[in-house]
Order: structure tokens, then sequence, then C-alpha cells
């Protein structure tokens, strides 16, 4: 009897796939204002939506999209970074 390609050679691999497929999607990040150094563009104790900038990031800034409806750079320090469900985050940062 002739055998397969993975028989008899300690495969233990199968047909199905180990990886886990969820359908909860994974927190979002967001940012709660602690204080706003005197800007009008910022309201304290309010989420905002943080936009990706590693070059901000490092220089210690986050770029967020503030009241004007654009993103804008902040220090990081005016902030805390809080996860929010996604399920939430959608009704939540509107933008």
């Amino acid at each position: 009897m002739k055998r397969t390609g993975s028989a008899g050679n300690g495969s233990k691999s199968s047909s199905s796939s180990t990886k886990r497929t969820s359908t909860k999607r994974s927190p979002v990040a967001a940012a709660l204002c602690l204080k706003n150094g005197g800007c009008g563009d910022l309201l304290l104790r309010r989420l905002y939506r943080i936009l990706p900038d590693k070059k901000a990031a490092t220089e210690g800034y986050l770029r967020i999209v503030d009241e004007s409806g654009e993103g804008y750079l902040y220090p990081f320090d005016y902030f805390i970074l809080v996860r929010i469900p996604a399920a939430a985050a959608k009704k939540l940062l509107v933008a």
C-alpha cells in the first residue's frame, strides 16, 4: 500500500487551522482629555479619536481629532489612553 505524503512521517498537521477566529473585535484606543493648557479646541473629560503618527509619538505628542474636526498635535500628558470595545467606539468616536 502506498502512503500519502503526510502519512507515517511524524507530521501532525491536519486540514483544520489553529488560528482562532473570533467575532469579537479588538478594543480601540482613544484619548481622554485631562487638561487642555487653555486650548479651546480641547474639552476636559471628553474622549478623542487618535490618529496614528509615529513621529509625533516619539516626540511626546498625540495627533488628536479635536473639536475643530481636524487632526492636530497635542502634548501626550494632556491625555490618558483608554480602551473602548469596538462596538462602542463606532458610537462614541463619531467625528
